[in-house]
């Protein structure tokens, strides 16, 4: 600005240079650019890479702009350069800068339409009972609605079932289905070309819904599954950050994933500023009707669920949920575990597990009955009669009495009990409860004891048993017999 304030003073080149201190033909340089309408320029500096330009630039095409600035200036030193590496560095990176702006990769916002596009994806979940577990995760683009379901196994038939499962909580099936490239979905590629799973193109045939996967190590290309996974990872594995401890079983972390997208599914998203239940309702409509049956033929081999809630698979007899009786259900061998799938009104689920087994060893699982009733030993009297009811109405102490007599082989119960509900009119049902207790502890069932244990209760009701001091004691003394052997002598 200087140089051309003199100039508008002057009107001359050299009286300007003379007045600002710099050369004329600088003057002359600044002036001819205000004149084309260009600002002032600086002047760049010679830099030691300038001979390395060429060869900085092939490296940074030849990495697609991965390769490091020290292994640029190991190259270059190698070479005989003799600049310092902060000079490289900003090489490298002008180099960068240019080569990312020539191959930028241009995103278009998705615009989903309603019923089109679904995405699914998989998940690593917590450790439950020391066995690994998997997120399936599912959502409806435009609605955002999210479907979770926990898995113990990545299989084919547990994919079909999360599958059929998601399908049924959204209220119908879209038209396409994106994922990644699992080899349950997807068995090679050829000319990066995805050749499909016969069964998964059978179930998109089933369903009328064709599944489609991304390309290979893009997930930009199905980043809403990606981060439903992401978001379900923060709030259901255990964590520091939502202080969850570990779950005791796997219906605890069905339960969680249940609470999980009843939360998401129900507050405002921050996209839409709806709550995406809301949106589904209105999805609805664009959807197609989910077939009444699921696709099944993944399962294995049905089987009936007998009386007992077993099953026979290989002449070895595997238990089942206590509710499945007279059901079918199908089975099927993953590796060395029977998976038990039954479908139900929500779809097919796994609904029991057990560990390959021989025959003569039955596996059965405590937690698919109800708890046992008492033993042999451990019977609870029922009344039967009259004179039953009448007894054991009494209390407690009547049971207990009933049981320790018939253990003992006691003679006479019947009339015994009679006698006790006479008693019981004349002093009462508590007292005679009491005395019928104290009576099958000490083990006293003969005739009479009952009315002498009473009468002794009644009369001393509040004294303590009597212990034996220290200074008192029942063995006996040998003072005798100290005497006699004095009187020998």
């Amino acid at each position: 600005m200087e140089i051309l304030e003199a100039f508008d003073l002057t009107g001359s080149y050299r009286a300007a240079a003379e007045l600002v201190g710099c050369d004329h033909h600088t003057v002359a340089r600044y002036v001819a650019m205000r004149e084309a309408g260009r600002g002032p320029e600086r002047m760049r500096a010679d830099r030691l890479t300038d001979a390395y330009l060429d060869k900085i630039e092939e490296w940074v095409e030849r990495s697609r702009g991965r390769v490091g600035a020290d292994v640029c200036h190991r190259k270059l030193t190698a070479m005989g350069y003799a600049g310092s590496e902060r000079t490289t560095r900003r090489a490298v990176a002008a180099a960068k800068r240019a080569w990312r702006a020539g191959n930028r990769r241009v995103y278009r916002p998705w615009i989903p339409e309603p019923g089109l596009w679904m995405q699914f994806d998989w998940g690593d979940g917590p450790r439950v009972a020391g066995r690994g577990t998997q997120l399936w995760c599912g959502w409806l683009a435009w609605s955002r609605f999210r479907v979770v379901l926990p898995t113990v196994d990545k299989t084919l038939p547990t994919l079909l079932a999360c599958l059929d499962t998601a399908l049924r909580r959204f209220g119908g099936v879209p038209t396409y289905a994106l994922t990644d490239n699992e080899r349950t979905v997807t068995v090679d590629h050829v000319a990066s070309i995805a050749v499909r799973h016969p069964q998964i193109v059978a179930a998109g045939r089933h369903y009328g819904l064709t599944i489609a996967t991304c390309v290979p190590a893009d997930p930009e290309s199905k980043g809403g599954s990606e981060a439903t996974v992401r978001i379900a990872k923060r709030d259901v594995l255990p964590t520091e950050v939502n202080l969850r401890e570990g779950y005791g079983s796997f219906a605890d972390l069905q339960q969680a994933c249940a609470g999980f997208c009843g939360q998401v599914n129900t507050r405002p998203h921050r996209e839409t500023r709806r709550p995406p239940i809301e949106m589904l309702a209105e999805e609805r409509a664009r959807l197609h009707r989910v077939p009444d049956a699921p696709l099944t033929t993944v399962f294995g081999e049905t089987r009936k669920v007998m009386w007992d809630s077993t099953i026979s698979v290989g002449g070895v007899r595997y238990s089942v949920p206590c509710g499945l009786i007279d059901e079918r259900v199908w089975v099927r061998f993953a590796g060395d575990d029977l998976v038990v799938t039954h479908v139900g009104v929500d779809g097919p689920a796994e609904v029991a597990r057990h560990a390959r087994s021989t025959p003569g060893r039955p596996s059965i699982t405590d937690e698919h009955y109800p708890p046992r009733p008492p033993g042999a030993l451990h019977r609870t009297p029922r009344a039967r009669t009259g004179q039953d009811a009448a007894f054991l109405a009494l209390g407690e102490g009547a049971a207990t009495w009933l049981v320790e007599a018939a253990a003992a082989g006691a003679n006479r119960i019947r009339t015994k009990m009679t006698e006790a509900i006479t008693l019981a009119k004349l002093h009462g049902a508590q007292a005679v409860d009491r005395a019928l207790g104290t009576a099958a502890a000490a083990g006293r069932f003969a005739d009479g004891d009952l009315r002498a244990i009473l009468d002794h209760q009644q009369h001393d009701p509040v004294s303590a048993p009597r212990r034996a001091g220290e200074t008192h004691s029942l063995q006996p003394g040998t003072g005798g017999w100290a005497r006699y052997r004095g009187g020998d002598r």
